[in-house]
């Protein structure tokens, strides 16, 4: 059987299976809808972070990006694993013994603010949305290549399979389910890595492979005589700088991700928390152990399989005809001598003066690639380079969609609580019945569903990019007030406003300033992606010297931070607060 014929049987067997838990989870309150009931036990809950947390970005894109960068790739492996440790030790229990359902619902009650609550809720919204678009692209790609459909209908599909699970099952529903789409995602990255591991190196875990091998010195050896830098050559792609920011970024960003973060409120206790957030630290650094091992295969493979090979010989390999077909892989030859090179070639041109508009007798060298490659296909394209099995190949596009759809149904269960809880029952009717706030907790998933649907036909940028925009506006909105806001008692409502409201503005305008409207990177050269670090300490900032110039918080809320800090205080009771004691 083909591989597409294999990858319909699978994609159809784990999606079925997906609609099955979902409809065994399905809840009928706002307790199972929002948080799982508070009963998830800690492994599952482990491996149900893990596969909400490694995306469609991890699984799909970060082998790509590290592929391409080489040694400045490695910000992404030490930026989002640092950022859950991060998230583990100094958040998650304290959420968790907080015990509310959202990261609004903490802002708003601890910053005794709706206002606060408001601006949280549009910084969840604005995160969740831009975090969904990579998700939703990434389904776009798996269906596009391997089902031969186009992209738009590829999201469609994608959007029911969640729409169902997720409306009908809420939190419930989408935990049960990404436990199921953990153990496909991993086994689909493990698969193949260990296959081409054993191929290339003859040792069979890749992680010694990439180590104890000489791979990496032969792949420096290759760049080098194609006129590239070493593969492991320091900040050659990106300055010192760029690399320190899009490191800390990736880093406090993964730490204030609202989907996340709601995870911890699922499980029983404090105590499960902190379990459950050691399980998927376990779970997480078996696929981000094994992703530079398989970029560097990956890169090793594709040069040998494409550089200096002719028209005829391109057109013969099968996986390059396909993928060219997408529009993710391109052949150009750019000298016409039947051949494509890896190699830029350097083409001389008549340099046209912008003023005068007149030829210039001075040349200008233009770098062209004949071969261009997306780095979202690298880890889906892998197996066909390496001609692994036909089940291998449509194993990984199933653990690719199982990776994209599972962060995306997280992604959007945050939108909908938002809105549903946030908005609607803590704000407009707190009178609202259990089947009202379920009813509008289901519209919301179906609206946010749409818009997501929309991004993934109409993406702003590759997966990994999207999603490191997603980290930067969550390090430069969220990280600041909860960390403040469980270790500072003298933060209050007035600085938590002004840090969210100054970091998240800040950020928004330097990325879609640098990255959609031609504007300079202007602050020391720091890329969109690494600008979230400046947005984070912006946002420190002013909410500390806002919180020094502005009354303190009233003291109920001074002793409940001291009791979320306390080992030995039970867990916080906090009642809700009406409308006439908020702003």
């Amino acid at each position: 059987m083909t591989a597409e014929v294999w990858t319909f049987i699978l994609v159809i067997i784990s999606f079925m299976s997906y609609l099955y838990i979902g409809w065994r989870s399905r809840v009928k309150d706002s307790k199972g809808f929002f948080v799982a009931d508070q009963g998830v036990p800690a492994i599952a809950n482990g491996a149900a972070t893990a596969a909400d947390w490694m995306s469609a970005a991890s699984f799909i894109s970060m082998a790509g990006l590290i592929s391409f960068l080489g040694y400045d790739g490695s910000i992404y492996l030490m930026g989002w694993t640092g950022g859950y440790v991060l998230l583990a030790l100094l958040l998650a229990p304290y959420l968790r013994k907080f015990g509310k359902y959202t990261v609004p619902d903490f802002v708003g009650d601890r910053y005794y603010s709706n206002i606060a609550r408001i601006v949280a809720v549009i910084a969840a919204i604005f995160v969740s949305m831009t975090y969904v678009a990579g998700q939703m692209r990434g389904v776009g790609i798996v269906f596009s290549r391997f089902l031969q459909v186009d992209i738009g209908t590829g999201v469609v599909i994608g959007m029911i399979i969640v729409a169902f699970f997720a409306i009908l099952g809420g939190m419930k529903g989408i935990t049960w389910t990404q436990v199921a789409q953990y153990f496909v995602l991993i086994v689909a990255y493990l698969i193949p890595a260990i296959a081409i591991a054993t191929i290339i190196t003859g040792i069979p875990i890749p992680q010694f492979a990439f180590t104890f091998s000489d791979i990496v010195e032969k792949l420096n050896q290759v760049q080098i005589d194609l006129g590239f830098a070493e593969y492991t050559a320091a900040f050659s792609n990106k300055t010192m700088l760029d690399v320190l920011f899009i490191t800390i970024a990736l880093m406090v960003g993964t730490a204030g991700l609202p989907h996340v973060i709601v995870r911890f409120y699922t499980v029983p206790n404090v105590r499960a928390a902190r379990y459950s957030a050691g399980w998927a630290l376990l779970f997480i650094a078996i696929l981000y152990t094994t992703a530079p091992a398989l970029a560097t295969f990956a890169r090793y493979n594709l040069i040998d399989s494409l550089h200096n090979k002719t028209v005829e010989e391109v057109q013969q390999l099968d996986w390059a005809t396909k993928w060219e077909k997408t529009g993710l892989l391109e052949f150009t030859d750019e000298n016409n001598d039947g051949r494509f090179q890896l190699t830029p070639h350097k083409k001389t041109d008549k340099d046209i003066d912008k003023e005068t508009d007149k030829d210039t007798e001075k040349d200008t060298e233009k770098v062209i690639n004949e071969i261009t490659i997306d780095r979202d296909i690298i880890v889906l394209s892998t197996p066909e380079v390496a001609k692994l099995a036909p089940w291998v190949i449509a194993l990984v596009a199933a653990g690719g969609l199982a990776a994209a759809l599972s962060t995306a149904s997280g992604l959007l269960l945050v939108i909908s609580s938002s809105i549903a809880h946030d908005v609607y029952y803590r704000m407009i009717d707190p009178g609202a019945s259990e089947s009202r706030r379920l009813m509008v907790g289901r519209i919301m998933v179906g609206f946010a569903i749409t818009i997501a649907g929309y991004f993934g036909v109409n993406p702003p940028g590759f997966v990994a990019q999207v999603v490191a925009f997603a980290f930067g506006l969550a390090a430069a909105s969220f990280f600041p007030v909860i960390i403040l806001g469980v270790f500072d008692k003298r933060t209050n409502r007035e600085g938590a406003i002004a840090g969210m409201v100054s970091g998240l503005l800040f950020t928004t305008i330097y990325i879609i300033g640098v990255k959609f409207a031609g504007m300079p990177t202007w602050f020391f050269g720091v890329s969109a992606e690494g600008i979230g670090t400046v947005g984070m300490v912006l946002n420190l900032i002013v909410t500390w010297v806002v919180s020094r110039m502005t009354p303190p918080p009233p003291l109920e809320i001074q002793e409940m931070v001291e009791e979320l800090r306390s080992p030995l205080a039970a867990p916080v009771a906090i009642k809700d607060i009406g409308e006439e004691e908020l702003d």
